[in-house]
């Protein structure tokens, strides 16, 4: 990835942290934080109280939604409690940490992309 590549993707990333700002009266800290929007979103329970364990589940549901959307993950169904089961695909790139955020990112971008179309 370039450097105008990387910028940009920087860029849109921070035009959807304003525009989740508007949606949900704050603006998200970072990835971490959108990941557990988007978990949320996709439980589709609304608002509530979520134990540390739920949200590291709700996160996991965030990036295996997200990454579905470029094939790495197969939704299979949803467990008796309603949360979505998914599926590894194809294997995930591997990089260092900055790579993986930026890939997560891309992903995430994506995803707001096909929500507000």
């Amino acid at each position: 990835m370039d450097a105008n590549e990387e910028k940009s993707i920087d860029k849109d990333w921070e035009q959807l942290l304003d525009q989740l700002a508007q949606v949900v009266g704050k603006r998200p800290a970072d990835l971490n934080a959108v990941l557990f929007l988007i978990g949320v979103q996709e439980l589709g329970t609304g608002p509530k109280r979520f134990s540390k364990e739920a949200k590291q589940d709700l996160m996991h549901v965030a990036v295996c939604r997200v990454l579905s959307l470029s094939g790495y993950y197969t939704l299979e169904g949803y467990d008796q409690d309603g949360w979505p089961q998914w599926t590894l695909a194809k294997p995930i790139p591997h990089g260092d940490l900055l790579t993986q955020e930026i890939f997560l990112k891309q992903h995430v971008i994506h995803y707001f992309e096909t929500l507000f179309v």
